[in-house]
């Protein structure tokens, strides 16, 4: 029990309990963007950055957060990271199965892509009371797991009809082309030949050059590196 809670927990940095939880964070993040607490901006900015903010209190993760806070503010990231993994696991789940014809399960799908998909502009454009995190490498960690739930579950939607030059034949093909297309190197083995399909490889491609650009270049000038011997003084 030890070893697991030094492996998954380490070493927790907060001095105190924190003042308020998840869910309280996220509404005063909306009251403090309503009352230009931290910015001066209005109209259309203004209107995206509420929109942003309000929306995380539609979906799951904050609640797990709420929950694991109930518990000890140290398994936060812990329990962030389970549900990152799991999300990111599902949409291979259903195409390993097999389960693109249960439409309940592809809606469930869906509502868990919305959450990431909105949950990262909402951390770069309305994020006036969120917590530094505890490690940006860590952060960048999850984007990668984040970026391969959005490429798997694009990978989904490719397959629901018949929407492809060929049918795919087996499991991994969709994801082999929602990769190729979310990189735009487009080999011509697989391509689309209705409007859905071209929409679709349309809105992969646009979002994920937003996505790779503007979220490395948000944190690859805040994390720091330190080596073992950068600790010889310790």
């Amino acid at each position: 029990m030890v070893f697991l809670k030094k492996l998954l927990v380490g070493k927790f940095t907060y001095k105190n309990r924190p003042r308020f939880n998840p869910i309280q964070r996220r509404i005063l993040n909306i009251r403090a963007i309503w009352n230009n607490d931290h910015q001066y901006d209005n109209g259309i900015e203004k209107i995206v950055r509420l929109f942003l903010s309000s929306t995380q209190l539609l979906f799951p993760g904050v609640y797990i957060k709420y929950l694991a806070c109930k518990i000890g503010p140290e398994y936060q990231d812990l329990s962030m990271d389970t549900y990152i993994l799991l999300k990111m696991a599902f949409p291979w789940f259903i195409l390993i199965h097999n389960l693109q014809d249960q439409s309940w399960i592809v809606l469930l799908m869906l509502y868990m892509l919305l959450e990431t998909v909105l949950y990262i502009p909402t951390l770069i454009f309305a994020s006036d009371l969120f917590m530094q995190p505890r490690s940006y490498k860590r952060s960048m960690l999850l984007l990668f797991f984040n970026y391969l739930e959005i490429v798997v579950s694009f990978a989904v939607l490719y397959t629901l009809g018949h929407h492809m030059n060929k049918p795919f034949t087996h499991w991994f093909d969709p994801i082999y082309f929602s990769v190729v297309s979310a990189n735009s190197i487009g080999f011509g083995d697989y391509h689309p030949i209705t409007t859905y399909g071209k929409i679709l490889v349309s809105i992969q491609a646009m979002f994920f050059l937003s996505f790779v650009l503007l979220f490395l270049n948000f944190f690859s000038t805040k994390v720091k590196s330190k080596g073992y011997f950068d600790n010889e003084a310790e």
